[in-house]
């Protein structure tokens, strides 16, 4: 029995870095096509090209993989009884801050494909630097647990 909790809990987590891994790159990409699609015109073939990609990215990658790093995350917090670790709340709130940027980079691309720019090239480019400054937080709270 212990054998087959251990195997169980080594799936998870295989499967939450895998779909974390997903779900970064995705993060990663979002920014970067938004700044790509900045100077087209909407309806412009270039610009429609742009929102294609971006609308590949949220339904195909962002959104899939962002559910199934929750529901694994969650369920290895239970198996590990995370809980009640100063660490978890910590990597909890960063992944809620990611969560919260995903939605806001979506709401802000699918403007920008009606062709509004709520945000200039440079604010996309420092907005695009937080997920990669995140996933370090949450790699050093999860691998060295200071607290």
């Amino acid at each position: 029995m212990q054998e087959a909790l251990a195997m169980t809990y080594l799936w998870l987590k295989a499967g939450h870095i895998i779909f974390m891994v997903f779900w970064m790159a995705g993060l990663f990409m979002l920014p970067r096509q938004m700044i790509y699609l900045h100077p087209a015109a909407a309806g412009s073939p270039e610009g429609d090209l742009w929102a294609k990609r971006m609308g590949l990215l949220r339904k195909v990658i962002l959104t899939p993989s962002l559910l199934v790093v929750w529901v694994l995350g969650l369920a290895l917090a239970m198996t590990i009884g995370a809980w009640d670790q100063g660490w978890f709340h910590a990597k909890l709130l960063f992944v809620i801050l990611l969560t919260g940027f995903h939605g806001i980079m979506v709401a802000r691309s699918k403007k920008m494909i009606a062709g509004k720019r709520p945000m200039s090239e440079k604010q996309l480019r420092i907005w695009g630097e937080f997920p990669g400054i995140a996933l370090a937080i949450i790699v050093v709270l999860v691998i060295v647990k200071p607290f």
